[in-house]
Formats: structure tokens, C-alpha cells, sequence
């Protein structure tokens, strides 16, 4: 299948500094995502340092593949699974804690067909499919698995004031537990990496929608940046989505491959 990509990240009409990075790695079809938690640089530093040390290791990986893997493994994960799981434990091992420094992860990586999913924390992965919206990762946050065992309603847990406390996070243990995922994609699916930045001001029908009416990656990820800012912006929010399409075998395929060489990209605050 064909990849088309796109990214946006913003700072919000609240916050003076943008916690949030994600980076977009093309020749790999490699994207990662993350948002910093510790206040004034802390946020940007660790959020920056988990996305940078995540891909240095899936590059690495790719040319060594012979790379120990790290951390629990399914013995039915493929390769490209296994390696991703590994890159994040080892972003945890050699970005030691620091006092109020952390940040969520998430991240895919898609060979063929073959979706690999491995996540952290409160940022979220989505599958639109038909029309229909699939959350693919779950959160780690304390309103969350309150939830989960029937503590607190979805809309008490929306109105709480302890949204941001996360069970899980790169720097807020000693040793991270990491959700690993497997999943098949098919052409026209589209996926969403996003911060809570969006998700607490766009409701997932009003996600589906524009990812339905703009199927043009970059421009449905400002738009939903935008619906979010409209919605008054309270925090950082950063959008990468993802669409697959059927691989063409005409010549015009060749030209788009051809345009497609550079390394990536990436974003902090203000955009790419």
C-alpha cells in the first residue's frame, strides 16, 4: 500500500510553551508521538527526548538487525513489533528519571499491511475504517481505569479534575510497562496519533467527521487543530494522521515514490 501522511502540532491559546513533539519518519513509515509533563522546558525536553530516542533506535535497528530486544515479548509479534516495543524500553532506560520530568508515547509503524502499535500514557491512536472510529490504545490514566472498573461514568471522568493523572508515563517508573498492538490495515483506512489537547476538546463524532470530509492528511490534522483552538485551546495539541491507499503500478507511481526521499519530519511548537 501507499502511505500519505501528515502532521501538525500547536501550542493552544492557553499554555506559553509547547510540551508536545512528534516526528514522522517516511522511509521507515514510522510515526511517534508524545507529550512532556513537568512544567516551564521539562515538558519540551522529555517529550523531545522520547520521540528522538525511539527513532535513533528504530534506524538503528533497521540496519542492525541482529539488535538485542529488550522487555517482554509475544513470541507471535513480528520483527518490526518487537523492535518497537524495544526502542521504547530503551528510551525509558537511558532517559533516566528526572524530579517532575516525564512523557506519554505513542507510536506506529506500518510494513505492508502490518500495523504496529506500542503506546504509554494518555496519548491515543484511533483506526477510522468505514466510517466508524476505533480507539487502538487505552489510557493510562487514573479517570480512565476508574472507568474501567465502573468508579466513574465516562462523563463523570470527563468533568474530573484528575484527568491528568497518569498511571503510566516514560520517566514516572523505574521500569515502563508498554502496550504492544498488532493489526491489519487495508486501503483507505486512516489512522490518528493525538495528544489529549485534542481529545479533551473535540469529541470523537466530531473526529470521525473531519477525517471523513478532508481526506487530505495535513489539512484534516490543522482542521482538527483548529476545531480544538475554537474550543478555547487550554492545552498543546498535536495531530499526526495517517491514510493508506492501494498501491498504483503505473508510471505516475514511480514519480510520487521519487518526490518522497526525504529523511521526515517533525514538530514542536507552532507547526512542522
Amino acid at each position: 500500500m501507499r502511505i500519505a501522511s501528515g502532521g501538525v502540532t500547536d501550542l493552544g491559546r492557553v499554555r506559553t510553551n509547547n510540551e508536545d513533539c512528534y516526528k514522522i519518519v517516511e522511509p521507515l513509515n514510522l510515526f511517534v508521538l508524545s507529550d512532556g509533563m513537568g512544567g516551564e522546558a521539562h515538558g519540551e525536553i522529555a517529550s523531545a527526548m522520547a520521540v528522538e530516542t525511539v527513532v535513533k533506535h528504530c534506524l538503528d535497528i533497521e540496519a542492525n538487525p541482529a539488535a538485542k530486544v529488550i522487555g517482554p515479548v509475544q513470541p507471535n509479534w513480528n520483527a518490526r513489533t518487537k523492535r518497537l516495543s524495544t526502542a521504547i524500553h530503551l528510551s525509558a532506560e537511558e532517559n533516566p528519571d528526572q524530579h517532575g520530568m516525564g512523557a506519554t508515547l505513542t507510536a506506529v509503524w506500518i510494513d505492508g499491511a502490518k500495523l504496529s502499535i506500542a503506546h504509554v500514557g494518555d496519548s491515543r491512536a484511533y483506526l477510522l475504517r468505514g466510517g466508524s472510529l476505533l480507539q487502538l490504545t487505552r489510557d493510562h490514566s487514573l479517570v480512565a481505569e476508574q472507568v474501567r472498573r465502573g468508579i466513574l461514568t465516562s462523563a463523570e471522568a470527563e468533568e474530573s479534575d484528575m484527568q491528568s493523572v497518569l498511571l503510566r508515563a516514560l520517566g514516572a517508573q523505574a521500569e515502563i510497562e508498554v502496550d504492544v498492538e498488532e493489526h491489519t490495515l487495508f486501503p483507505r483506512d486512516m489512522l490518528l496519533l493525538c495528544s489529549d489537547g485534542l481529545t479533551r476538546m473535540v469529541t470523537e463524532p466530531e473526529i470521525a467527521g473531519t477525517l471523513q470530509a478532508e481526506t487530505d492528511p495535513e489539512r484534516a490534522a490543522e482542521k482538527l487543530v483548529a476545531l480544538a483552538n475554537e474550543r478555547g485551546g487550554p492545552d498543546n495539541i498535536t495531530v499526526v494522521i495517517v491514510r493508506t491507499e492501494k498501491e498504483s503500478k503505473g508510471w505516475f507511481s514511480w514519480l510520487l515514490r521519487g518526490s518522497r526521499k526525504n529523511l521526515g519530519s517533525n514538530g514542536t511548537a507552532g507547526g512542522n
